[in-house]
């Protein structure tokens, strides 16, 4: 293919095809450099991924402005990465260590996050210009791959669609972009700007609240705890439930079967318990009663396995009577279990049956 290079172009992309396998080669040491050292610091990215320039884009590049570059060093992106990430706040994370892996050229790289344009949300990524270490470089490589520039684009997932939808919508068809739709352009990339820099303050937000949580519970303070999610996963990795299961179990010497307890969080909420200290109220106080209406439930069968939920199974339904809810409140509280299943009627009876023989009914 005949380009419209002049002499100077024409030389420089001779030397491009002399260099294009220790192009490659870069390509692939940064790469690999940079997804390791991502791995090992537990910075997750949506993309990482890196290309070596085309000999027509490298050719369009030198057809433009090939005087500019006195040699093809002065080309800095013929070989490229880029990084994208969830958050804004990571892509400072990914330039960290970008900075501690590779030799960083400051004076050619650019933040293009600081240009404050208002149209520019989606090419505001940070553009670092790199070499390699010799550490990176193997026995085999020619020293020359550390003399060899490259660059990196950092920028989070929407600034890198809204760089993909924007080029694509202005750049794409001859006709020049009219004012009015120009000022649409540039609205739409504020609003994404802020949907960006919100969903790293709510990121913050959470995790700051996770680490306020995780510190009551480590204190005790469970009347604090919000119940959520989180919580009650955590609640849970302390077995709260194991020694209501274990005397249960002993009823008929049965064996407990191994069973998530996650699903009763929502049955939790809808009871109107908000905090873990809630929840560990509920065990503390109702665990012998529980304990008296399973064994009217085990002790004319026998079953010799039990799911793990039946302790808090148990601690659901006296929590449910014991509130003077009756045979309604049993029904609600089966629907809640079990879905809505005509069913749910005849085992609320049952248990209503068992459980008016108890003492705790007549508290």
């Amino acid at each position: 293919m005949e380009y419209q290079l002049d002499i100077h172009g024409q030389m420089l992309m001779e030397q491009y095809h002399e260099r294009l396998s220790l192009y490659e080669r870069l390509a692939q040491i940064a790469y690999e450099a940079l997804k390791r050292a991502l791995d090992e610091q537990r910075v997750t990215v949506t993309t990482i991924d890196y290309r070596v320039k085309k000999e027509k884009s490298l050719a369009g590049k030198l057809e433009l402005k090939g005087a500019k570059y006195h040699s093809l060093d002065d080309v800095t992106d013929i070989v490229g990465m880029r990084v994208v990430t969830f958050y804004s706040a990571d892509v400072d994370k990914v330039a960290a260590i970008v900075n501690e892996i590779f030799d960083v050229d400051w004076g050619n790289s650019v933040d293009k996050r600081k240009l404050h344009q208002s149209d520019s949300f989606g090419y505001n990524s940070l553009h670092y210009i790199c070499k390699l270490p010799k550490s990176l470089l193997g026995e085999n490589d020619s020293p020359q791959l550390s003399e060899l520039s490259f660059e990196i684009q950092m920028r989070t997932a929407l600034q890198h669609v809204w760089s993909t939808l924007d080029h694509d919508t202005k750049y794409k068809g001859s006709v020049k972009i009219p004012y009015e739709y120009q000022r649409q352009f540039s609205r739409l990339a504020g609003m994404l700007e802020l949907v960006d820099e919100e969903f790293s303050r709510l990121r913050s937000a959470l995790t700051d609240y996770s680490r306020q949580m995780q510190a009551l519970e480590a204190s005790g303070q469970l009347n604090e705890v919000d119940l959520n999610a989180d919580t009650f996963r955590r609640y849970l990795d302390m077995h709260p439930f194991a020694m209501l299961n274990k005397r249960i179990a002993a009823i008929n010497q049965a064996e407990l079967f191994p069973v998530t307890l996650m699903p009763f969080l929502r049955v939790l909420q809808k009871m109107g318990f908000e905090t873990l200290g809630d929840v560990n109220r509920l065990i503390e106080e109702h665990s012998d009663d529980a304990y008296q209406l399973a064994t009217a439930q085990l002790g004319v069968t026998d079953l010799d396995i039990l799911s793990e939920n039946i302790g808090i199974q148990n601690l659901c339904y006296v929590y449910v009577l014991k509130q003077g809810s009756g045979l309604a409140g049993l029904c609600q509280l089966l629907d809640w279990m079990n879905g809505d299943n005509p069913d749910n009627v005849i085992l609320a009876q049952n248990l209503l049956k068992q459980a008016e023989t108890l003492k705790f009914m007549d508290q």
